[in-house]
């Protein structure tokens, strides 16, 4: 599968590297060094994911993040040196869809991008008029849509696999580990607070909208189900 990925990276060897091993698997690569042009090409490029270091010069990679976020669903892998739990979730409560930390193997992040890049298209390819209610909330499976009492919510394509997940089996409690395994569908290298931080974002949004935040519930000691209290 051939994609267009953006490289926001500083470093010109880690740029460089990374391209390389994109390229060897048929990808079309750009790149950027710089925040502010990251920012740029992602906008007029559209490309079909992001790669970005989280300290860029000028605009920094979570700042990049929230922007992309505000208004697009483009999958965006986070690539820092830091190795802090609060820096990770920071990049995933940003809107970030996977976290690399540096140093990496490249064949890791190529696979870790392949992974992100085979869901999203997986979920583009998902057919016909399938869509699941819950109240004032819709999920139309065919247009990947989410609207609250008809107003169109935005999500990011990790919260719409997430709420996807819910809503097809509303009533049923999904440990931490269950909602890696269904939402993140790869070799999963990070904390079971990622999880936390990704239902977190959904209910924010979702409140935004109306009460669907209020569909959500924590089951303190196992994790989370959806539907009503």
């Amino acid at each position: 599968m051939s994609a267009k990925i953006l490289i926001v990276e500083d470093d010109p060897d880690t740029a460089r590297l990374v391209g390389l091993y994109l390229q060897r698997e048929g990808h079309r690569v750009l790149s950027a060094s710089d925040g502010a042009d990251g920012l740029r090409q992602a906008r007029a490029s559209k490309p079909d994911l992001v790669v970005l270091d989280l300290m860029l010069p000028g605009m920094s990679g979570m700042d990049i993040c929230r922007e992309l976020r505000s208004e697009s669903t483009i999958p965006i892998v986070m690539l820092t040196a830091r190795v802090e739990e609060a820096d990770m979730l920071g990049g995933l409560e940003s809107g970030a869809d996977d976290y690399v930390t540096k140093p990496f193997s490249p064949r890791v992040l190529v696979a870790r991008i392949k992974a992100v890049l085979r869901r999203t298209a997986r979920e583009a390819l998902e057919h016909g008029p399938e869509e699941i209610s819950h109240g004032d909330l819709t999920l139309d499976l065919k247009r990947r849509s989410v609207s609250m009492a008809g107003k169109a919510t935005q999500l990011t394509p990790t919260e719409f696999r997430l709420l996807s997940m819910f809503m097809r089996e509303p009533g049923r409690t999904f440990s931490r580990g269950q909602i890696i395994d269904r939402v993140f569908g790869y070799d999963f290298d990070g904390y079971d607070r990622t999880v936390d931080a990704h239902v977190a974002n959904l209910r924010k949004r979702l409140s935004e909208g109306g009460n669907g935040a209020k569909c959500v519930h924590t089951v303190y000691g196992v994790g989370y189900r959806f539907g009503d209290a």
